[in-house]
């Protein structure tokens, strides 16, 4: 048999489901998922196996229209994802159709997309009626030359194992790119910091979870076959610390029991989980934290 692999880049606007797709083609957690929008970070790299083919998913942040040098820096690699993949799936989603962010996209496309597979997913299927989905593929194709077109619902799962087929066969022939039980090539120390950074954000408010971030700062493996993981929240001002914290120490006893539990069922083993809150107004500014994040913190410049 021959093997294929390669990499695939999701791009999208922020909240299109390129999470939730990766996550439904590896079958596990390997990027963070919440309802709010840009929460994807780096470009985070899942393995999926289909038959004989490797395919690596570049789970690229969502594409916006970029204020501050995080968001900047979010878009570049966004794009640098799709340029650096063999095939690129674009993410929309059914019910909003195309947007203003989307025709975005397209007219990046053009470009990027020169010479390169790219698909069409769209993706929330169950939100629309067939007509209006029908609408949606004619007046996208119309947009653009589409390899193909797949309707979705990442979260249910629904056509997933098409794509992930479809997608197996346009890979190039080659060896496979990590051993076969790897789902993803991001250190644990980053994974466990996004578990976290996930679990903040899905209890904090709106703007706070773009104006802190997680680092995992010490990772110490036990004689008992438990690890000890030490980490610490930059946050940008005392207030925020006095969120994060909650009364009491709430919020943050919270966050780290739910942090805590999927790093174990992630892990397969116990784990001790250490959280600090630290503020530190200029982290958005400060080149270390973006490579903590797999950014490239020049990227951020106007």
């Amino acid at each position: 048999m021959t093997t294929r692999a390669g990499f695939v880049a999701l791009i999208g606007e922020p909240n299109a489901g390129k999470s939730t797709l990766t996550n439904a083609m590896v079958g596990a957690k390997v990027s963070i998922v919440t309802h709010k929008v840009q929460t994807t970070r780096a470009r985070i790299r899942g393995v999926a196996m289909e038959g004989e083919a490797q395919i690596v998913f570049v789970d690229t942040p969502g594409l916006f229209r970029p204020r501050r040098r995080l968001d900047r820096a979010m878009v570049a690699a966004a794009w640098g994802g799709a340029a650096d993949a063999d095939v690129v799936v674009l993410m929309v989603e059914a019910h909003r159709g195309v947007t203003e962010g989307v025709e975005r996209i397209l007219e990046g496309l053009q470009d990027i997309g020169k010479g390169r597979t790219v698909a069409l997913a769209i993706n929330k299927i169950d939100r629309v009626k067939a007509e209006t989905l029908l609408a949606l593929t004619k007046d996208m194709n119309d947009r653009y030359p589409f390899a193909e077109t797949f309707m979705i619902s990442a979260e249910k799962g629904h056509g997933v194992p098409a794509l992930r087929q479809w997608l197996a066969g346009k890979l190039p022939e080659g060896p496979w790119l990590y051993p076969e039980d790897q789902i993803a090539d991001l250190p644990m120390r980053m994974i466990a910091a996004e578990m976290t950074r996930e679990k903040l954000t899905l209890r904090l408010h709106q703007e706070l979870p773009y104006q802190m971030t997680v680092e995992t700062e010490a990772w110490e493996e036990r004689k008992d076959g438990s690890a000890r993981i030490d980490q610490i929240i930059y946050v940008m001002r005392d207030g925020h610390k006095g969120i994060v914290l909650g009364h009491k120490g709430e919020t943050i006893k919270a966050v780290s029991k739910a942090a805590r539990e999927e790093l174990e069922e992630f892990l397969g083993r116990k784990v001790h989980l250490f959280l600090q809150v630290k503020v530190r107004p200029n982290w958005l500014e400060e080149a270390e934290r973006y490579s903590e994040m797999g950014l490239n913190f020049k990227d951020g410049n106007t």
